[in-house]
């Protein structure tokens, strides 16, 4: 899983409130590689659904926001191109943009829509052509089409084939998944954690270190 993680592909929620939502979109998150995501929340009630929702998988890291541009800071230092999901007039098909360079996709509320200040904020909107009566999918489907045109791309560019995450990140993240209480308990020290040989085992040199 850890081989597979796309530390350069993102989704900022904009005021996503409901809970199915916000966890079928972890779900998506992580189907697609997806390490890190990022929520804005305008109102306290979205805000405790959505901390929350970042229970719903122990798998990635759910960031809170208290406004768009302060996700939009943190993804641009990140060198991320800014996707906006909208159904307004001039946007360009999703299918038309290369997800294989850092982007972050930028998903509305279920209320509101997606807000101006992020439209305004954004390098490209996109938009899920539709044919029938209705304007447009549920959020976390719209998200997840998007998501997997993103991972196709990704794959055919070989991006799974090679470790994206930097390799005292990955050791890190390795340690904390495969040993998730002794974890808590270094941390809660402020203690490295011991490394792990070729087996995923505490080396034998650092088991007393470790408490095994």
């Amino acid at each position: 899983m850890l081989l597979h993680r796309q530390p350069d592909l993102t989704v900022i929620m904009d005021n996503v409130n409901k809970a199915h939502n916000l966890s079928a979109i972890i779900r998506s998150c992580d189907g697609v590689g997806i390490d890190e995501i990022h929520a804005v929340s305008y109102r306290k009630s979205i805000y405790a659904k959505q901390n929350a929702a970042a229970g719903a998988s122990k798998w990635l890291t759910l960031t809170l926001h208290p406004d768009i541009a302060s996700a939009y800071r943190k993804v641009s230092a990140c060198g991320m191109q800014i996707l906006v999901a909208t159904g307004k007039e001039g946007s360009r098909d999703f299918r038309a943009i290369d997800y294989t360079v850092p982007t972050a996709l930028v998903m509305g509320a279920e209320w509101d829509g997606i807000s101006e200040e992020a439209i305004k904020g954004a390098d490209h909107a996109i938009t899920v052509p539709m044919f029938g009566m209705v304007e447009s999918l549920n959020v976390s489907v719209a998200t997840a089409v998007i998501l997997f045109e993103a991972q196709r791309q990704r794959a055919e560019k070989g991006m799974y084939k090679r470790q994206q995450l930097e390799e005292n990140c990955f050791e890190r993240m390795l340690f904390e998944h495969a040993y998730p209480r002794l974890s808590r308990e270094f941390r809660e020290k402020e203690c490295a954690y011991p490394r792990l040989d070729a087996d995923g085992r505490i080396c034998s040199n650092e088991q007393k270190n470790a408490g095994q």
